[in-house]
């Protein structure tokens, strides 16, 4: 067991990513309101990003509210952000006493300007932590995320600050979000879905990608433990053959 252990640590992603999907499903299965399960989810959450900080894994990036779910039924919307208002509220103190830095993604000129100075505070009160990077998506999407990275390109050229031959992936990389980070490693979705619905399109590139049909409330610590087992027996080649990384390790 003590051998299993050191492998795990030894091959532990650095980045893991998340699309906690099945808030509304749990909730309708016990024939709760929706908001119920966002609760619940909540809760979920809060353990998952224990866990992956006693772990020491250096960054978590979860999917909380994506650009698509304004489409939802506006009641629903409205108990969201009050949800997540509290939540900032309620958590952040807790977060900050752990070294947890708390970081979020995405267009937030949408929410309310409440909500955006909750957003502000919370990072600012965290800024200085060195463990765990938890950062959360809110009003986000990948193709938002690429097209905002060539906005400012763009500006950079007509500023003739940069010049059109100069522009490269490494350059694109710089203005996509979590550039500081390293590249997600291992992509988990809840619910059953089998897609990355807009999310993190760009970074995603080389991610493994780990699907279950447990809904959200319901995946626990030990079921994060079960996924990295199962990411350790991932062979990542990012090109090459299985041969090249055998002779890599043997070297």
């Amino acid at each position: 067991m003590a051998h299993a252990t050191a492998a795990v640590n030894n091959r532990l992603p650095r980045h893991i990513v998340i699309i906690m999907d099945g808030n509304g499903r749990w909730a309708k299965n016990r024939r709760l309101p929706r908001i119920a399960g966002h609760k619940a989810g909540v809760n979920a959450l809060r353990e998952i990003v224990k866990f992956s900080a006693k772990k020491g894994i250096e960054a978590l990036t979860v999917y909380a509210f994506s650009s698509e779910n304004w489409n939802r039924p506006g009641s629903e919307v409205s108990r969201l952000m009050k949800l997540f208002m509290k939540a900032l509220q309620q958590e952040v103190d807790e977060l900050n006493r752990n070294n947890i830095r708390l970081r979020f993604i995405g267009d937030h000129t949408a929410f309310s300007e409440k909500l955006q100075t909750s957003i502000r505070e919370a990072e600012e009160i965290t800024c200085h932590n060195s463990g765990l990077q938890f950062v959360i998506a809110a009003n986000y999407g990948g193709r938002w995320d690429i097209t905002n990275a060539f906005r400012v390109l763009t500006g950079k050229i007509k500023a003739g600050e940069i010049s059109p031959s100069e522009i490269n992936e490494t350059l694109i990389q710089s203005y996509i979000s979590l550039a500081d980070l390293p590249e997600p490693d291992l992509f988990i979705r809840t619910g059953g879905e089998m897609r990355i619905s807009n999310y993190l399109l760009w970074q995603l590139a080389y991610t493994e990608l780990y699907f279950t049909d447990q809904l959200w409330p319901d995946f626990t610590p030990e079921d994060l433990e079960m996924t990295l087992v199962w990411f350790m027996g991932r062979e990542r080649r990012f090109g090459r053959t299985s041969e090249q990384i055998k002779r890599e390790k043997r070297a």
